[in-house]
């Protein structure tokens, strides 16, 4: 009988040790598919800009004009119609940091634009530049050191939106790239 509850208990310890193997897997997957597709996001923002930066002197997409959005940096933003609220001549970056919170890295954030950079000048960054992050897009963002991924001197736009998956409208959404919109029919 010994032997038995010995096999017993050596099973359920090593079945439970899977299953919370397990558990604790998926939840750190989640986790990453959350930071990496902007799940962590604030999708509206206050419209509040970046000291310095300047408006763009001919934009493709005027301001209370209509564009489809192109892109899913979140979930009901590709082929969303989008009205202009904002458009500005500046160096886009897309950048990867670890967040000051904890959790795990983001890899390839877009966008943040140099002027919501810490202390960089006025000359843009090349790739592999490490910067501090002064702006709170998702959080564990402001404060975060990061390194550049891509650099661009582009027109950004901020937009308002009603998402393509029936979750509230998005207001002062900052950023989307011009090559990330397209004419609204």
């Amino acid at each position: 009988m010994k032997l038995k509850n010995r096999f017993v208990m050596v099973f359920l310890s090593i079945s439970t040790a899977l299953f919370l193997t397990a558990c604790s897997g998926e939840e750190e997957k989640s986790s990453t598919e959350d930071h990496n597709s902007h799940a962590n996001m604030e999708h509206s923002g206050s419209g509040e800009l970046p000291e310095g930066l300047k408006e763009a002197s001919g934009p493709t997409y005027k301001v209370g004009s209509k564009a489809i959005i192109t892109d899913d940096h979140m979930p009901g933003m590709d082929g969303a119609e989008a009205e202009i609220v904002g458009a500005y001549d500046t160096v886009v970056y897309s950048l990867s940091y670890d967040p000051t919170n904890g959790g795990d890295r983001v890899e390839q954030h877009k966008w943040v634009i140099h002027e919501e950079l810490l202390d960089v000048g006025d000359e843009p960054l090349k790739p592999g530049n490490e910067v501090t992050i002064n702006t709170d897009h998702m959080e564990g963002m402001k404060g975060a050191k990061a390194v550049i991924d891509t650099a661009e001197e582009m027109t950004v736009y901020m937009v308002d939106f009603m998402p393509t998956d029936g979750s509230e409208k998005v207001t002062n959404h900052q950023w989307v790239t011009e090559d990330e919109l397209a004419p609204a029919k």
